[in-house]
């Protein structure tokens, strides 16, 4: 079994890295072969419509960023975690952007494969951001796996999160329960 943790921070070892390294760390314990993904910091395209994908096989006419990278790892991967840091009280318009044109274009990688929305923030913003993020997955018929309370991690900082005991079990559990 294989997970696919992506990162929709600009920051690659920032807040939502530290709530994903946690998760993945629970993985391995669990026997589940792990990936975390960084969308980086170069822009990322908003999907057009174009349709271009539904003619030439599910790849994105984009070639200019990640998409294409993930959507053919996403056909080998039995789940996904979806990371964001909460930028004014919704996740980041990369991960979105990313996410509409993966599920878009390659949304056969991902239908019926289980998969998770994780955030970071501050202080607010976060159940809505949640929710954001998992839309995609209801739409593509993907089941949502839960932790024991609302996946979210608080800190302004990795030190901070780290600091965060709750979230941090948290994403302990989100782990155990993605590997069941």
């Amino acid at each position: 079994m294989k997970v696919l943790l992506i990162n929709g921070s600009a920051n690659v070892r920032g807040c939502t890295y530290t709530a994903l390294a946690q998760i993945e760390q629970t993985l391995n314990l669990e026997g589940v072969e792990t990936e975390i993904i960084s969308l980086g910091n170069k822009p990322i395209r908003d999907c057009m419509g174009c349709q271009t994908c539904r003619k030439n096989g599910g790849k994105c006419i984009f070639e200019d960023d990640i998409i294409n990278e993930v959507v053919e790892k996403a056909k080998t991967a039995d789940g996904f975690v979806f990371g964001s840091p909460v930028y004014y009280a919704h996740p980041s318009g990369r991960l979105l952007s990313a996410m509409d044109r993966m599920f878009y274009s390659g949304g056969s990688a991902f239908k019926f494969k289980p998969a998770t929305a994780i955030v970071s923030a501050r202080r607010a913003g976060t159940t809505a951001s949640i929710d954001a993020i998992s839309k995609h997955f209801t739409i593509n018929c993907m089941p949502i796996v839960s932790s024991n309370y609302w996946n979210m991690v608080h800190g302004n900082t990795p030190e901070e999160v780290l600091q965060d005991k709750e979230g941090l079990q948290i994403m302990r559990i989100l782990g155990k329960n993605m590997a069941w």
